[in-house]
């Protein structure tokens, strides 16, 4: 960013008026200020190039910072994935151990299955393990959190769906666009209903609903849109959608960029974005080997912090 003294930015970038806080600022950038909206037409040839440069950089100092940390399950206190947890097994794999290929191998059988499910309820996402050992319990007919007997029609479930989007709940919000884009529990399929609900969830910084939408627009062509809400996710701890990104970058022969993405998203437990980091790194591409053992001794960390002997079993009954 340039160097700028107090009457540079305090005083409008076309005329030099002063004029402090009352002065609009350029808002892609945030360097410069005006009087009003002639003056920044009138200086847009000259000042568009650093505008545009310094956007590029602000753009991308949020989409490569450190991630959100993993929401934690409300009953075991241990951050939540996305996705089953696969690796039941983890190898020693550290920055002392050779051979470095050794990491935390996903079942590809049931890497895709979910590992934490939404209570209507009460509002609570809860961990696979915790619904697994409660059910084990003989508590199948209940919620694991608030112990509330299962909702069991689908006209109920929409319904208390409903109760939990009128107070702004994100999470409901985005299980009743799921609902209505599948056309499912009695609802007739409508995808424009569902867009506004991801949008409406969106707004209020789910990572689920910007993924929900960046699926949508790139099934229907629209890139740009479809790329806007795989970042949004991305940065909002998405790890699969930071995963997509770098192979995005990778696929438009950005490979530095793409590495970026795979680092921050192996980092978090990604096993696709470790894999991919791993092959970049066998074809000599980009990745140092002091990089993939740094990302490696990462990888196996968080996966560590996302295992227990409840979520272990819970793994092992998909298998």
């Amino acid at each position: 960013m340039n160097n700028r003294n107090d009457a540079t930015v305090h005083c409008c970038a076309e005329c030099g008026e002063e004029g402090g806080v009352s002065l609009k600022v350029c808002k892609p950038c945030m360097l410069v200020r005006y009087c009003n909206a002639d003056c920044q037409k009138n200086h847009w040839s000259t000042h568009k190039k650093e505008c545009k440069q310094r956007a590029s950089e602000l753009r991308d100092e949020a989409l490569f910072k450190d991630p959100p940390a993993k929401e934690d399950c409300p009953i075991c206190f241990l951050p939540m994935p996305i996705k089953l947890i696969s690796c039941i097994s983890l190898p020693p794999a550290t920055t002392t151990s050779i051979p470095i290929y050794d990491f935390a191998i996903a079942n590809e059988g049931v890497a895709h299955e979910a590992m934490e499910t939404y209570y209507t309820c009460c509002g609570k996402t809860i961990c696979g393990g915790c619904i697994f050992s409660f059910c084990k319990s003989g508590n199948n007919d209940y919620c694991p959190f608030c112990k509330a007997g299962w909702v069991v029609t689908d006209k109920e479930i929409v319904e208390e769906l409903m109760k939990r989007v009128e107070a702004n709940d994100a999470g409901a919000m985005c299980q009743l666009a799921n609902h209505y884009y599948e056309g499912i529990f009695g609802l007739q399929q409508n995808q424009q209903k569902a867009m506004e609900l991801w949008t409406q969830a969106a707004k209020l910084g789910s990572r689920h609903a910007h993924h929900g939408l960046g699926n949508v627009y790139y099934e229907g062509g629209d890139l740009k849109r479809a790329k806007f809400h795989t970042a949004a996710a991305a940065m909002a701890g998405h790890d699969a959608e930071r995963c997509n990104l770098g192979t995005i970058e990778a696929q438009s022969g950005n490979l530095g960029r793409a590495i970026k993405h795979w680092t921050i998203a192996a980092s978090t437990g990604n096993h696709t974005a470790m894999y991919n980091m791993l092959v970049n790194f066998k074809q000599g591409q980009g990745v140092s080997r002091d990089a993939l053992i740094s990302t490696l001794t990462a990888y196996n960390a968080s996966c560590v912090e996302m295992r227990s002997e409840a979520r272990d079993a819970a793994i092992r009954s998909y298998l």
